[in-house]
């Protein structure tokens, strides 16, 4: 309930940002715009479908705006997790159902034992932030974003075998995301954010914080009041 709820949030600012930056003409949105401004060092903690909970390390760039409002923000990003119980045991069954033959059975045969397996994801990450000040000198942003997900499977069990094969991978994946940035100089920046990452066979809810260290000077409408 609580990531259906995160993820209906993530949604409404989507479309609300969206709105208001379709009142933007096509004509000011240029690739010239773009500039290297900053970098980032980032920590998080996700939910996974098919792994347990653990905690997020990334980094990310500032690529400045492409049109009004219009923030792009490649990134990368590393987690590692063991598999769920649940998603192990349904592995060894499908593993079992090819392996155990009923017209042909194998003596003494008790079922594929997988033990624990490491799941890991690497991620490349391309996020558009829709941008706007509200008071207290705060940025909010929303928006959505792809990326590439590389990932790895491992255990003892499965070391050499097809079933690592099946789980090594690289798989596409959409983000919607929203967040809170506060200036705390014209140097640095600090934010937090909450997003929601959809594949084909795998989501996660997550919470990323991190500290931004400015290269230039903040944007129209970034600057400090107080």
């Amino acid at each position: 309930m609580r990531r259906m709820s995160a993820l209906a949030v993530c949604l409404g600012l989507f479309f609300f940002a969206g709105e208001a930056a379709a009142q933007a003409s096509l004509a000011d949105y240029d690739y010239e715009n773009l500039s290297f401004r900053g970098f980032s060092l980032e920590t998080g903690y996700i939910w996974p479908t098919r792994a347990e909970s653990t905690y997020t390390i990334g980094a990310r760039v500032d690529l400045g705006y492409l049109g009004p409002g219009l923030r792009l923000i490649p990134g990368v990003a590393f987690w590692s997790s063991d598999m769920k119980g649940n998603e192990v045991r349904r592995l060894e069954r499908n593993i079992d159902a090819l392996v155990d033959d009923p017209n042909e059975p194998i003596p003494d045969f008790t079922g594929v034992d997988l033990g624990t397996i490491e799941y890991t994801d690497f991620i490349v990450s391309m996020d558009s932030h829709f941008v706007w000040s509200i008071p207290l000198d705060l940025l909010t942003f929303a928006g959505g974003g792809l990326s590439l997900h590389f990932m790895d499977g491992d255990g003892e069990a499965i070391k050499g075998t097809f079933v690592e094969d099946l789980l090594d991978s690289v798989k596409p994946g959409f983000n919607l995301h929203a967040g809170l940035e506060y200036p705390l100089s014209d140097a640095f920046r600090a934010y937090g954010e909450g997003r929601y990452e959809i594949m084909e066979d795998l989501r996660y809810f997550e919470v990323r914080f991190g500290l931004q260290i400015m290269l230039t000077g903040p944007a129209s409408g970034e600057e400090r009041t107080r």
